[in-house]
């Protein structure tokens, strides 16, 4: 009769250093069932396998490999799973054992150096996906849909401005400007690529050339609403927004903006009010699950005003719905 199992079982156990009658209440059965197992005499039920596994903290598998060793505890165990497949399901089943050990506040050094190595694998894993996903889209150039094309550029931009990479990306746009393009989208990528990388000053003096090229373009305004809000210009930068807003009504993006710069400014009823109303129009259009975040960042801002009011009744207004 095949002894791994019962070995193992009795390995793992010392290895964690605990005797028969300990697993045993571990494991709600008594002292004699554990020996019986150990001693190849009976086998657990099927239903007890998963309880065993972790009480030694190895897998089901390892609980039938000669080779197999008991961790420290389970989630150091599903880590060592996930950094030999790099699957995402590995990643979640691992991520959700040191979620509980966190919680639990028994979780040593160790713990957390392998969690943090846990996570750069994944992101490693996620950008490469990112990247992969967003190159397709734009390989399909225009045919995915305009708004889509530009939208999934800004992303990658974005993206690689933030591994590190935003000279590639400004080095692309800057030669399609160079090359004469004369599509006002191409010069807000450009805009956007100084943007993401920090360059405010190159991204500014870029949307000042760009504006009296493509004076009616709203989603210019919208970028350089935001890199003057970026260099501080504030009543600039909501004239561009506004300028947006003008040109095209259904722009969010400005009305985001100053949303944002409103609360960067302290000015709490004007952002409450931007919030507000951008939730009420995705409430009227049946966006249900998106009318959640502005009327999120509402609350937050009327909690705020609620604070101030108390302790300087005289100077805050309440909002008033």
């Amino acid at each position: 009769m095949n002894t791994v199992f019962s070995n193992n079982l009795k390995k793992f156990r010392q290895q964690k250093n605990l005797t028969q009658e300990q697993a045993a209440e571990m494991l709600s059965v008594s002292p004699h069932t554990v020996s019986r197992w150990e001693c190849n005499t009976t086998l657990p039920d099927v239903p007890m396998l998963p309880q065993i596994a972790k009480l030694y903290c190895v897998t089901i598998d390892d609980l039938f490999k000669e080779t197999s060793v008991a961790y420290e505890n389970y989630a150091q165990r599903l880590a060592s799973v996930y950094e030999s497949t790099r699957r995402p399901e590995d990643f979640i089943a691992a991520d959700y054992e040191f979620q509980k050990l966190l919680k639990s506040e028994s979780y040593s050094t160790e713990d957390l150096r392998i969690y943090g190595i846990l996570h750069h694998y994944m992101m490693r894993y996620c950008m490469n996906r990112a990247i992969d996903l967003f190159d397709k889209v734009i390989g399909q150039g225009k045919d995915a849909g305009e708004n889509t094309f530009w939208r999934t550029k800004h992303q990658k931009m974005l993206l690689y401005s933030q591994i590190g990479k935003g000279q590639e990306s400004i080095d692309a746009a800057q030669q399609i400007i160079n090359e004469g393009s004369e599509d006002p989208e191409d010069w807000i990528c450009l805009i956007a690529a100084y943007k993401y990388s920090g360059n405010k000053e190159k991204a500014y003096e870029w949307f000042s050339k760009a504006l009296p090229e493509f004076p009616d373009k709203a989603a210019l305004y919208i970028f350089g609403g935001d890199v003057c809000k970026d260099l501080k210009k504030y009543d600039e930068a909501f004239k561009c927004w506004r300028k947006a807003l003008e040109l095209d009504s259904e722009m969010d993006d400005a009305r985001y903006s100053m949303g944002f710069c409103y609360e960067e400014l302290g000015e709490y009823d004007k952002a409450y009010d931007i919030w507000l109303a951008i939730a009420r129009d995705l409430e009227k259009d049946g966006y249900e699950v998106e009318k959640n975040y502005p009327f999120e960042l509402a609350g937050r801002c009327r909690e705020i005003l609620e604070k101030k009011l108390q302790r300087f009744p005289e100077n805050t207004a309440a909002p008033t719905e």
